[in-house]
C-alpha cells in the first residue's frame, strides 16, 4: 500500500528512513497532511493561470531549508492545518468548481502518498484539471514515479548548479546532481508540452530559476545545461523576484535584492545561446506583496 512509504520514509533525498506515523522527519512533516492554503493564484506563469487563477494549495513544511525562503511561515515554521486524506480530496473538487485552470501541489513531495491517493479518489468522482507539480527539483526517482499518470505538468525549481552555494543557502547537499536527475525523468514522465486552444498548459515541464544576487554566473550555469540537455522541449522561467526575508541578512550576498544588470545578463544569455520557450519577469516583482497570505483560505 502507498501509505506504508511513510513507515520508513525515503521518499526526498534525506532518506531519513523515519516512521512517519510516530515522528516527523528532515522535512519537519508527519503522515499527517497539513495544508496552509487554498486559492486561485494569478502570479503563476501566464499558460498555467488561465481565467481565474492556477488552483494552488500550499503544504505546510519542506524537505529544503533554504535561508531566504519567502514561504517560511509554512515551509519552517509548519504553520498550517492538518485535514483528511478525504478533505484534501475534496479540496481537488472543489478547486475545480471553483473554474480553476487546474490543480497546482506546491511544495508537496514529503506528502506523495496522500496525495497519490487523494487524486485517485477525486477522479473516480470527476476531477479532469491537469495537475501540476511544483516542487523545489530535490526529488528521489522512485518518488517521482509514483506520479506517473497521475501528473500532467512539472513545475520544478532549479535553485543552483554550485553544490557550494546550495549546502550554504539550503541544506542541500548534492543539489544539482539529484535535480537535475530528476528534471530528467520529469520529462520522461509527460514530455514535450501541449496547450489547450485557450493556451492553458496540458501537459509538459516549465523549469523555474530564481536568479540570486552575486550568482548570476551560477544561472548562466544552469541555463546553458537546461538547453543543451532539453532545447525547446521544455520552457524555462526566469525569475527576478528574489527578496531578502527570513534569515538572508545573515549571509552578506544574498541580503540585498537583484539588480537589473544581474538579471538582464542572465536573459541575454538566454537569447544568445538560442532558447525560445522562455518566459521572462517585467517591472517590480522583489516586493512581499506578491508573497501569499497564509490563513488557512479555503482549507476547512
Amino acid at each position: 500500500m502507498i501509505l506504508d512509504l511513510l513507515k520508513n520514509c525515503s521518499l526526498c533525498p534525506r532518506n531519513c528512513g523515519i516512521d512517519r506515523t510516530k515522528r516527523a522527519g528532515f522535512c519537519g512533516a508527519s503522515d499527517k497532511i497539513r495544508v496552509a492554503l487554498v486559492s486561485l493564484h494569478r502570479w503563476e506563469e501566464p499558460c498555467l493561470v488561465g481565467q481565474n487563477g492556477a488552483g494552488t494549495i500550499f503544504f505546510s513544511h519542506c524537505n529544503l531549508k533554504c535561508v531566504y525562503c519567502q514561504n517560511f511561515e509554512i515551509s519552517s515554521g509548519g504553520y498550517g492545518e492538518e485535514i483528511s486524506i478525504e478533505r484534501l480530496a475534496e479540496i481537488f473538487l472543489e478547486q475545480q468548481e471553483r473554474g480553476a485552470a487546474n490543480i497546482e501541489l506546491v511544495t508537496p513531495t514529503h506528502y506523495v502518498p496522500q496525495i497519490c491517493t487523494a487524486l485517485d479518489a477525486a477522479k473516480t468522482r470527476g476531477l479532469s484539471l491537469p495537475v501540476v507539480y511544483n516542487t523545489s527539483a530535490y526529488e528521489n526517482l522512485s518518488t517521482l514515479e509514483l506520479l506517473r499518470d497521475r501528473v500532467d505538468i512539472f513545475l520544478p525549481d532549479l535553485k543552483y548548479f554550485s553544490d557550494e552555494i546550495a549546502v550554504t543557502f539550503s541544506r542541500a547537499p548534492n543539489y544539482f546532481a539529484v535535480a537535475s536527475a530528476a528534471i530528467r525523468k520529469m520529462f520522461e514522465l509527460v514530455g514535450a508540452p501541449s496547450f489547450s486552444a485557450n493556451g492553458n498548459m496540458t501537459r509538459g515541464v516549465i523549469v523555474r530559476h530564481l536568479i540570486l544576487p552575486n550568482f548570476r554566473r551560477d544561472s548562466i550555469k544552469i541555463l546553458d545545461w537546461l538547453y543543451e540537455n532539453f532545447g525547446d522541449k521544455i520552457f524555462i522561467s526566469l525569475m527576478n523576484q528574489y527578496t531578502p526575508v527570513f534569515r538572508a541578512g545573515e549571509y552578506k550576498k544574498i541580503s540585498r535584492r537583484l539588480t537589473t544588470f544581474e538579471y538582464d545578463s542572465v536573459v541575454n544569455h538566454a537569447v544568445e545561446i538560442g532558447v525560445e520557450n522562455c518566459y521572462i519577469q517585467i517591472g517590480r516583482t522583489a516586493e512581499e506583496k506578491f508573497i501569499p497570505r497564509f490563513d488557512g483560505s479555503g482549507v476547512r
